[in-house]
């Protein structure tokens, strides 16, 4: 299973795109193939991912420090159109688990689908829900202690 949770290989679904392989045929590609990069630390891809206004060599490191600080647990999309995608990726800092909830937005520049920016939402992990971290018991009864 690839890292970004589709049923295939990773080497044939995000790692030929953050390689540079192939290109992503949508949208939800790229925002899969952009949480895979950072599961891995590869800030070099998330710059240059992003459309050019918003391309920051120096943000490269800083991503690369953030997402070797903390756990990525996995991702959950949500809701998709042809050019936004609403997302959760789970990780784990050394406090708590926390949630990046994103309704991103992308482009297609260049010919090639690039991510634009985002809106965040403010989302915790429910006491009630199945824990991110995979064990299969509520959230109360496993990380949130």
């Amino acid at each position: 299973m690839c890292i970004c949770g589709e049923a295939k290989i990773f080497d044939s679904c995000c790692g030929a795109i953050i390689e540079g392989k192939r290109k992503p045929k949508s949208a939800e590609e790229l925002m899969r193939s952009r949480y895979s990069a950072y599961t891995l630390a590869d800030g070099r891809y998330l710059v240059l991912s992003a459309v050019k206004e918003n391309r920051y060599e120096d943000d490269a490191e800083l991503i690369e420090e953030f997402s070797k600080s903390v756990e990525w647990l996995k991702l959950d999309v949500l809701q998709t159109t042809q050019d936004t995608v609403e997302f959760k990726a789970y990780y784990k800092d050394k406090e708590s688990i926390k949630i990046l909830h994103e309704k991103s937005n992308f482009v297609i520049e260049d010919g090639e689908w690039r991510y634009k920016d985002g809106e965040l939402y403010n989302t915790k992990v429910q006491r009630n829900e199945t824990c991110p971290c995979g064990s299969g018991k509520k959230y109360k009864k496993c990380c949130a202690n």
